[in-house]
């Protein structure tokens, strides 16, 4: 095992070197705080570092697992942690010049379930302004980079997440997604992610005079395999009073259910959503995706399925509760947001009670009409993204012509996705190729509400079919 191999490796595999004590967690550590020393200036996956931080509590770590004390699977294993995740002592800025020097004294309740596990909080990793967008634009500084072309977009809004596993910077990550901010970047830099049902995952981060979270966002796993995805997903879901909105379900046993049979299993292909404009490379990895699926003896139907109206029931509720959620200082700030990030807040600004409570009623519609499909089917498979990862600060609209006048913002950028958030389904991103130029292709895996566990074990099966993993971006060789 080499130096080279060793930050490749996922999650579990190096989880099982530290347990069964081949490597410390320290040392493990200490490779992935000098690869990032060495390619962060490169790539700007990483907003804010850990390292004193990360050093005592992988020392920790050692000491408790040499006992024989054995806090989780993922004890010992380094994390890249989202930067809307608040992080006691560790600078946390939303990925904003607004909360430049903001210096949580909590932890996120994701956050302290990943330490209740053992895990080892890396940094901060690098996201757009707010979240507000499918690339990583904000005023801090330098776009985080795709490690398959630096010149290209990891993607967004849990930019470093992604790109940090693909670049072998940390091996599992948390991310949120609220349109499609865990699928975006998942498919953009070739990794996994999923998107857990509304509620699935508590959304707690930090205390507020206004309680006022995203309507529609939700915290779940990035991750080099679907294994290391159920793993986490385990650790992070279940109820926390201070998330009233998070559910009392008992959490499934995800890691344990990969491997459950498929055998009449009703799967739904959409090509398009009814108005995604996809391009021809992105929708030919696609559909030979759902061939190697149907190759598993599930029959795959494709449907038509219109989900074009989804804008207007999604955008000024999530606008709207972003703006009402800001405190009343950064009205004299604005400029020192980045466009489009202004844009929402211009546009949530003037939502009225009326805009808002019209795209209530867009939204039941929208899942009323998903639900019934899902009467049906057990899945829904579709592109992640209509297109491979675009020229960094150059996002490319993702549907057709007719709708480009209408729709705008992320939303117009990623169809396939944040029609789910609406709705509150599940969903994931799966790799399913490359395009001609070597840039990855991620399949959009959607499921029955609070039937992840069914979206992991397709996955699961698909991954084990064409596998990924070890597909490592070209800067990094064996002399890097």
């Amino acid at each position: 095992m080499s130096e080279f191999d060793l930050p490749f490796k996922s999650a579990i595999e190096h989880a099982k070197l530290i347990h069964s004590k081949q490597i410390s967690p320290v040392e493990l550590l200490k490779l992935y705080l000098e690869r990032i020393d060495t390619w962060n200036p490169v790539l700007n996956t990483y907003l804010a570092l850990n390292v004193e931080g990360a050093i005592a509590e992988a020392t920790l770590a050692e000491a408790s697992i040499m006992r024989g004390e054995i806090k989780s699977p993922l004890h010992g294993v380094p994390f890249g942690i989202k930067d809307n995740e608040i992080t006691k002592d560790i600078e946390t800025t939303f990925g904003s010049l607004w909360m430049k020097g903001n210096i949580p004294k909590e932890d996120s309740v994701v956050v302290e379930r990943i330490k209740a596990g053992g895990g080892i909080v890396v940094g901060k990793t690098n996201m757009p302004d707010w979240g507000l967008m499918i690339h990583s634009e904000n005023r801090l500084g330098d776009h985080a980079r795709n490690p398959w072309n630096i010149t290209r977009t990891a993607g967004g809004s849990s930019s470093g997440s992604a790109a940090g596993i693909a670049a072998g910077l940390c091996s599992i990550a948390s991310g949120t997604d609220g349109g499609g901010s865990i699928r975006a970047p998942s498919s953009f830099c070739g990794v996994f992610g999923i998107r857990p049902t509304l509620g699935r995952v508590p959304r707690y981060s930090g205390p507020s005079n206004k309680y006022i979270t995203n309507p529609v966002s939700q915290p779940g796993p990035i991750a080099r395999t679907v294994e290391d995805a159920a793993v986490m997903l385990k650790m992070i879901a279940g109820f926390d009073n201070r998330d009233p909105d998070s559910v009392r379900l008992a959490v499934p046993d995800y890691p344990s259910l990969l491997k459950q049979d498929l055998s009449g299993l009703r799967v739904a292909y959409s090509p398009d959503y009814g108005y995604a404009d996809v391009d021809p490379e992105v929708s030919m990895a696609t559909e030979s995706a759902v061939k190697t699926i149907e190759g598993f003896g599930i029959k795959i139907e494709q449907v038509s399925l219109d989900l074009s109206d989804a804008f207007y029931g999604y955008w000024a509720l999530v606008s709207a509760n972003w703006y009402a959620g800001l405190d009343e200082q950064f009205e004299e700030r604005i400029s020192e947001l980045s466009p489009e990030a202004l844009a929402v807040y211009q546009y949530g600004k003037q939502i009225t009670g009326k805009d808002y409570a019209l795209a209530l009623g867009v939204r039941d519609q929208l899942i009323s009409r998903l639900d019934t499909l899902f009467t049906k089917f057990h899945l829904l498979l579709s592109p992640t993204v209509p297109n491979t990862a675009f020229e960094v600060g150059k996002p490319k609209t993702g549907v057709q012509a007719r709708y480009k006048d209408d729709l705008w913002g992320f939303p117009a950028h990623s169809p396939f996705t944040f029609p789910i958030n609406a709705v509150g389904l599940p969903g994931a991103s799966i790799p399913c190729g490359f395009n001609a130029s070597g840039l990855p292709i991620g399949l959009q895996v959607v499921g029955r509400r609070f039937e992840e566990s069914t979206i992991l074990q397709l996955c699961a099966k698909f991954e084990k079919e064409r596998p990924w993993r070890m597909k490592i971006p070209p800067i990094f060789t064996k002399s890097d």
